[in-house]
């Protein structure tokens, strides 16, 4: 699985198995069974998480993130490419390619 790549607005990407999500006050919180660690997902976040519960560009999530939330697209896509590394690094999310995950 790769953890350690920069991520570009072309890689599809898509939630790894093992995680309890729930909604809290309006923020997903996620509990990481394979490592019993707790995450918050935060309201964004939340919002990223369930659009990457199938396989999703970064370059289709960042229109829709834009269309919900008045932000710049400069300002979207880094953010979003910065979020979506940290799951990565988390193994939360994984790199889909041709069906498979890396």
């Amino acid at each position: 699985m790769i953890t350690n790549q920069v991520l570009t607005m072309d890689h599809i990407l898509i939630q790894a198995e093992g995680n309890i999500v729930s909604d809290m006050d309006g923020e997903k919180v996620m509990l990481n069974i394979n490592k019993g660690k707790y995450f918050n997902l935060g309201d964004v976040g939340g919002r990223i998480w369930d659009a990457l519960s199938a396989p999703i560009s970064v370059r289709k999530l960042v229109p829709i993130l834009m269309a919900e939330y008045n932000v710049e697209q400069s300002v979207c896509e880094d953010h979003v490419l910065s979020f979506l590394e940290s799951l990565l690094k988390e193994n939360l999310v994984y790199v889909n390619v041709e069906g498979k995950r890396q």
